[in-house]
């Protein structure tokens, strides 16, 4: 991806400042933050850690929500307080879209946000690498307010995830987002797998959210996402994840 000079001269610092390093957390203290047993998936609740989760669909079926959703997102956190993160798979050649966060049953407890501007890695884009199956979007704000003024946004967090995460996502086939939490090993230097049952085609795009509440995978990368529904992956995220990161914050 072409990158304007000054926003690469700036990447360094942007990485430092607001990429923050994986923390190295005991499997059992990140299992205890989680939201459930290890390796059971079930219904999310309804609170204000699965907000900055939803849904993604296509903007001509904002008005009539149910049913149309086909892959996940969540906020992340940036000094624009606009950006989410998904997978790149779910925003290469999807028409327009919008995000509604803790999406459920038909309806947008916290508004309908038009997606704007995509950010895709050039190893995506150039050769749909699965190695850059990630992706972020600004999204527009909504009364004035930006998202992440009104659900939060989890820092992104570089590296391979240690200890138990937490995945969050919205099946094609449900109305309500299940979730899962499970200890991530990894599959390749540049990938990372999880065991959580019954996460189907919709959840592409899921956070993989630490113990300490950050992002520290998005579900994608090998096979989009895994080729069973009970095995997930996701890009390790690493320099190129950052870069984009900085990238979108830049917003150029």
């Amino acid at each position: 991806m072409n990158r304007p000079a000054s926003v690469m001269n700036r990447l360094p610092a942007l990485f430092g400042a607001l990429v923050m390093s994986a923390v190295a957390c005991s499997s059992v203290a990140a299992a205890d933050d989680g939201a459930g047993p290890l390796g059971v998936t079930f219904t999310a609740p309804a609170d204000a850690r699965t907000a900055l989760v939803g849904a993604l669909f296509p903007a001509d079926g904002a008005q009539g929500l149910a049913g149309g959703h086909f892959c996940t997102a969540s906020v992340v956190h940036s000094p624009g307080r606009d950006l989410i993160v998904t997978a790149a798979h779910c925003l290469d050649d999807a028409g327009d879209l919008v995000f509604v966060p803790g999406y459920r049953d038909g309806k947008a407890p916290y508004g309908v946000w038009a997606v704007r501007t995509r950010y895709l890695p050039g190893g995506w884009t150039e050769g749909q690498d699965e190695d850059s199956d990630i992706a972020f979007a600004s999204v527009g704000s909504v009364a004035g307010r930006d998202v992440e003024d009104v659900v939060g946004g989890n820092p992104l967090a570089a590296g391979t995830a240690a200890g138990a995460v937490t995945l969050t996502g919205y099946p094609d086939a449900r109305e309500t987002p299940v979730t899962c939490t499970g200890r991530p090993t990894a599959y390749s230097p540049t990938q990372q797998r999880i065991e959580c049952p019954d996460f189907p085609s919709g959840t592409s795009g899921s956070p993989w959210v630490d113990g300490d509440g950050k992002v520290v995978g998005v579900l994608g990368g090998h096979e989009r996402g895994g080729a069973t529904d009970d095995v997930s992956y996701s890009v390790v995220l690493g320099d190129e994840a950052a870069r984009l990161y900085a990238t979108a914050v830049a917003g150029g």
